[in-house]
């Protein structure tokens, strides 16, 4: 028997396993964390605070409580807190404090994860780029110069927490903090330098005395006491385990999804697959703390997000970009939580065996003193389910699936076994910037040799010449030609990408890819009589975030010949002039201030070229759902809404199936004013900013899918008290349907309903051969109007077996508005 969840019950379920969170001491041992002298097992989940905003928290962490977590999980950020050495930020979506005391008020943990290096496909991997300019210094090592300005950071991080009391040991809910980040990645690049510094950050961070306990993530000999962890999708299967008997087992990254890079297609993880990851973890890991990467994703403003990663971050986790819930997985997980929380004292507390039920598949039982059991019925057979014997009960396994039972007797959850309802996102045109003349545009100048003021006459490294201060260095060289001719120029690259002109005509361009960065742009050139300006144009798309010495990493060109008539010159060395931006940037044409001080021009005024400014003015569309920029009439770029930058742009960086990576682009309400909002874009290639329009976004339909035996009898566990002695089983004699409105919308129609045999599934689907005709009647009467419905499985509601001895399915889908 398999429980189908719901979440009426399960909020009274977690607040009585929760109950908030409360200081005192955080202590471990090979079982857990232990918090208050009580063993936990807690759920985790990645939410970063500057990849949202503040408004958007109070909701971010709210969800993320109903779905059952127990704690918050988030990365400091030292290149957003310390832009320059000594200078200080923590305002706006900076706001560690007041994220860290939402989550407090909320009842749940926090894992602060210091770092400082911390990666997460952000620009230097969160390191602030002015540390590269300190004399001697080499990045994560026993280096001094690294070591004291990485010491300064955490301990003014931890400082900042304890004058907060936000420790646990001071009453606060910080109950873990980590040090380093995946070091044992790069470790060996540092040969005799790596050991050294892996145990002066351990000793460093634990002479911090925060009262609770560090880990270390992918770093199998973090020296004691720091913790080492496990970050991946398969822990249970890849994890060392703890690398002493008195450290519990914890997973400080389970990746709910894949980060998308432009020119990458989504790959999808499954609500199953992560399911039955962590339920392995538990039975044979003894894992005790399990933290999803990411639960919310969010978005990467500005230039934050490091080289060729998409400015939406993890859009398929549990919360989306905009924090919407994303359904079946933030369900599943859901259901999962609930279940594994009702047996969570006998699973810390029992004693664990575990015995084969058949070639590839074996049960892991756990017995407590007083008679409690709980049991996870495991089958490892990707392909084919299994029937099972336990306890003298049969028990079906899907593939690759674990069963949970709470009581050793009726399974409460499989993870294999999607009972939650599916939700479709959809965006639709709130605001058309469609009309020419709402929109203004401003030219960028290309620069000539002659206005530069820096000069080199070798080709200069990029990040070392803008200190990440833009995306953009431009390259120019002044070249005499006798006679007019066409040439061939040849470019190598290992930047990003590269946009060469001549004489203020662009005449070629070129990118490179992620993980592949480096490429040659070869192009006829024509060249005029006398002096000719070659202006090339190199574009950074994000920093690096990773690897071993990063400080020595390198961007730009590397080489530039011209060859004419067979004659080859090289150009690499010879005298350069540099401009670090462009001008449309030093003159803040983004700002309300800047675009008022510049002279625009009608968009149809003149010819339209590369590199071109573009603004526009709009009113924030009524409501409240989310709202996004449809960009996909533009090329590549960034935009600014109000001076603040929503990220870049690259719409022309198509996928393998010939699509863009992202389109849509989140505008926070928050950076909104309700009338004449400034929408500044900055586009590269020529795009059409007449496409584009501003669009809400929300949950728009949702489905159930049900059969007699998926789940069968359905069962609501009730606990009055956390005593498993008290807890009540109720059983009901069908699986139910259950569809719920996001807020503020309601169902408006049934676009499917079908009792009997319908083909497919919630995400796509279509009649069968057995039908029951009255279907759509029968749940438009039960649903129509309402902001959630129940619907069971049940031949008597139905009007009757439609079918005899067919096995039946329920599937429906409903619109909400």
């Amino acid at each position: 028997m398999v429980v189908g969840w719901r979440w009426l019950w399960w909020f009274g379920l977690v607040a009585a396993a929760v109950g908030g969170v409360s200081g005192g001491d955080v202590t471990y041992d090979g079982r857990s964390l232990i918090i208050n002298g009580q063993r936990k097992l807690l759920f985790s989940g990645s939410i970063h605070y500057p990849r949202s905003t503040p408004d958007m928290w109070h909701s971010l962490i709210s969800k993320s409580k109903q779905g059952g977590l127990d704690a918050i999980d988030t990365y400091v950020f030292w290149n957003l807190h310390e832009p320059e050495p000594g200078q200080y930020d923590f305002s706006g979506r900076r706001d560690i404090v007041r994220f860290i005391k939402e989550v407090q008020a909320q009842g749940l943990y926090v894992c602060l994860r210091i770092g400082p290096f911390i990666e997460a496909e952000w620009s230097y991997g969160g390191l602030p780029f002015w540390l590269h300019d300190v004399p001697g210094i080499v990045f994560r090592s026993d280096n001094e110069p690294f070591k004291y300005y990485m010491q300064n950071f955490t301990t003014k991080i931890v400082n900042m927490m304890k004058s907060e009391k936000l420790f646990a040991s001071q009453g606060g809910p910080i109950i873990l903090s980590q040090i380093e980040n995946e070091y044992q990645n790069v470790e060996k690049a540092f040969h005799e330098t790596g050991p050294p510094y892996v145990r002066w950050a351990a000793s460093m961070a634990a002479g911090l005395e925060t009262g609770v306990p560090w880990v270390m993530c992918k770093q199998d000999d973090a020296p004691d006491p720091v913790i080492n962890a496990c970050n991946g999708m398969r822990c249970a299967e890849t994890f060392v385990g703890p690398n002493s008997p008195n450290k519990p087992a914890i997973w400080t990254e389970n990746w709910t999804h894949f980060y998308d890079i432009y020119g990458n297609i989504t790959k999808i993880r499954s609500p199953e697959d992560i399911a039955y990851q962590v339920a392995l973890f538990i039975v044979k890991m003894n894992g005790s703390f399990i933290n999803y990467y990411m639960y919310h994703g969010g978005t990467n403003f500005g230039r934050n997000a490091s080289a060729f990663i998409i400015t939406s971050y993890y859009d398929q986790a549990p919360l989306d970009e905009y924090g919407l819930i994303r359904q079946p997985k933030w369900g599943h997980l859901q259901e999962l939580h609930a279940a594994v929380k009702l047996c969570s004292e006998t699973l810390l507390n029992g004693v664990q065996s575990n015995f084969s039920l058949g070639v590839l598949q074996e049960a892991y039982v756990y017995t407590r003193e007083n008679g409690e059991c709980a049991a996870f019925l495991l089958n490892r057979d990707g392909e084919h389910g299994a029937n099972i014997q336990f306890r003298n009960r049969t028990y079906q396994l899907p593939p690759k699936s674990i069963s949970i039972l709470p009581d050793c007797k009726t399974v409460a959850f499989n993870t294999a076994k999607v009972s939650t309802q599916f939700g479709t996102r959809t965006r639709q045109p709130a605001v058309k910037l469609d009309k020419a003349d709402i929109w203004e545009k401003w030219n960028e100048i290309i620069p000539v040799f002659d206005n530069t003021s820096i000069r080199s006459n070798l080709l200069l490294e990029q990040m070392n010449t803008t200190k990440d201060s833009s995306d953009y260095l431009w390259y120019i060289a002044s070249y005499n030609q006798t006679e007019e001719s066409k040439s061939e120029i040849t470019v190598n690259s290992r930047g990003h990408l590269l946009r060469a002109f001549v004489n203020g005509v662009q005449i070629g361009s070129g990118h490179g890819f992620f993980r592949n960065q480096g490429f040659t742009v070869k192009t006829t050139i024509p060249l005029t009589s006398g002096v000719n300006d070659i202006s090339l144009l190199s574009v950074m798309v994000g920093l690096p975030d990773s690897g071993a010495h990063m400080e020595r990493r390198a961007s730009g060109l590397q080489s530039v010949s011209i060859q004419e008539n067979k004659v080859f010159k090289n150009l690499t060395i010879s005298s350069w002039g540099y401009q670090v931006g462009l001008l449309g940037e030093k003159l803040q044409l983004y700002t309300e201030e800047g675009t008022n001080k510049a002279v625009w021009c009608d968009i149809n005024s003149s010819s339209s070229q590369p590199l071109t400014w573009y603004k526009s003015k709009f009113d924030a569309p009524g409501g409240s759902d989310p709202l996004a920029l449809n960009l996909g009439s533009m090329g590549k770029g960034e935009a600014w809404v109000n001076g603040q930058s929503i990220g870049r742009y690259w719409i022309s960086f198509l996928n393998p199936d010939g699509s863009p990576s992202q389109i849509w682009y989140h505008v926070p309400r928050s950076f909104l004013k309700p009338k004449d909002n400034l929408l500044v874009l900055f586009e590269e290639e020529g795009g059409n900013p007449t496409g584009i329009s501003v669009d809400t976004v929300s949950i728009t339909k949702v489905c159930g899918h049900i059969t007699d035996s998926n789940p069968p009898p359905l069962i609501s566990w009730k606990r009055e008290t956390l005593s498993r002695n008290k807890s009540e089983i109720h059983h009901e004699r069908r699986p139910k349907i259950h569809l719920h409105c996001p807020p503020k919308k309601y169902i408006s129609k049934i676009l499917f309903a079908s009792f009997g045999s319908p083909f497919g599934d919630c995400e796509s689907y279509s009649l069968g051969k057995c039908h029951s005709t009255n279907s759509t009647a029968i749940v438009e009467k039960a649903c129509l109007g309402k902001k959630k419905c129940s619907v069971p499985w049940s031949n008597k509601r139905f009007g009757g077996d439609p079918c005899p001895g067919i096995r039946k399915n329920l599937l429906i889908e409903a619109q909400c508005q």
